[in-house]
């Protein structure tokens, strides 16, 4: 999938402006293979989908929630636009065929040579810890045999906190630092045949890049998923803590 030319401005103009704004720092960048690549990152605020490109000297194209691009009205339609011009790919998260489908939109991105960025948990974390990522991640690593590159982000959630809507330039009176931390590739040789697709091995891959990612994000886990939890919340009014230990009852 080709470079935007909205993809490219944003980055040339949003690299310095952000940078003045926020301290974002890159660590980690010789890790970056070459050739095609999943970049999997926890995920705290909307604008990780921000820092991450910028962070990145390739384009990175994101499974972003399908939502943005089927919003009714005149809104939607403009933020539908939006994110196809930056090269973000619809995600349908109901599971099934859906769920294949949006899959094969990244891995043809994938065999083109290209960069597909998701993350595994399926949504922003509710609380900021680490929770059950989704094997969409796995599925698409297995099927591709593409590397995956872990990334920890550690700041965002302090420019907009969950569940606010709020941009937040300073943390205490202090500039808001914010850290993308890129760890080494994970390679799953092992599978490379691509004839073991079952949940267990999915689950399983699964699991360790998310181990990977909370390593390198510092991130407490919990071993529910952060939707259930977040539906929890809104259906029930349940704090983040009650709706995980009425899961895990």
């Amino acid at each position: 999938m080709p470079t935007t030319a909205l993809y490219r401005s944003l980055k040339i103009i949003g690299s310095p402006l952000l940078t003045g704004l926020y301290h974002h720092e890159v660590m980690g960048l010789e890790n970056l293979p070459k050739g095609p690549f999943i970049v999997a990152s926890n995920h705290l605020a909307f604008c990780d989908s921000i820092f991450i490109p910028l962070a990145m000297p390739r384009t990175v194209n994101f499974l972003a929630k399908s939502d943005y691009f089927t919003t009714p009205g005149v809104k939607g339609r403009a933020m539908a636009a939006f994110f196809r011009g930056v090269g973000q790919l619809p995600m349908d998260r109901s599971g099934g065929q859906k769920s294949q489908e949006s899959l094969n939109a990244g891995a043809q991105v994938l065999k083109d040579g290209g960069v597909i960025g998701i993350y595994p948990e399926g949504t922003r974390s509710p609380d900021g810890r680490g929770y059950r990522p989704k094997v969409g991640v796995a599925r698409l690593a297995l099927e591709t045999g593409v590397p995956v590159l872990p990334v920890g982000q550690i700041g965002t959630d302090l420019i907009q906190p969950s569940g606010s809507n709020r941009i937040r330039l300073r943390h205490d009176g202090k500039p808001i630092q914010v850290r993308t931390i890129i760890g080494k590739p994970l390679t799953f040789e092992e599978y490379t045949d691509g004839s073991d697709l079952s949940h267990r091995v999915q689950r399983e891959i699964a699991d360790r890049i998310g181990s990977e990612i909370r390593a390198l994000s510092g991130q407490v886990y919990v071993d529910v998923y952060a939707d259930r939890v977040k539906k929890l919340m809104a259906d029930k009014n349940m704090s983040a803590d009650e709706a995980v230990a009425h899961l895990q009852r």
